[in-house]
């Protein structure tokens, strides 16, 4: 079946799915959750100040870090794989409101460098799961 195109652009069909630019927001929200994940382990040091050092308490952060980025980075990619809409728009609202609180925290903090980038991936994955279309 065809998607329907509407002023070039291709919307998810009404039997489920999600237009090409969601499935590369996904794509890349996942990318940067492994990512994440990988640094957590490999090198935590990366999570910190330049003037901060790594202890057992950022070490044991660093590995809930891990987890929890890896779990949703690996689950988005699955869940877009299976075509498991609703699964998928539900792990699309939980990452958005992950990064919408890592925003908030990163500018209380005054990480200012980060927080708008922080933001405008929350922001980009709550406008994207109102494109998923769920049968």
């Amino acid at each position: 079946m065809e998607r329907p195109v509407r002023a070039g652009v291709s919307v998810a069909r009404s039997d489920g799915g999600a237009p090409g630019w969601v499935t590369a927001v996904v794509i890349l929200g996942a990318l940067v959750m492994v990512a994440g994940a990988l640094i957590a382990v490999v090198r935590p040091a990366l999570l910190l100040s330049p003037t901060d050092e790594v202890t057992g308490a950022v070490r044991v952060f660093a590995g809930y870090l891990f987890s929890r980025n890896l779990a949703l980075g690996v689950l988005l990619i699955v869940m877009l794989r299976l075509r498991a809409w609703g699964a998928l728009k539900g792990l699309m609202v939980l990452y958005a409101l992950v990064q919408l609180l890592d925003a908030m925290v990163d500018g209380f903090e005054g990480r200012w460098a980060i927080a708008p980038g922080v933001l405008v991936l929350g922001v980009l994955f709550a406008v994207a799961a109102t494109r998923v279309r769920c049968r």
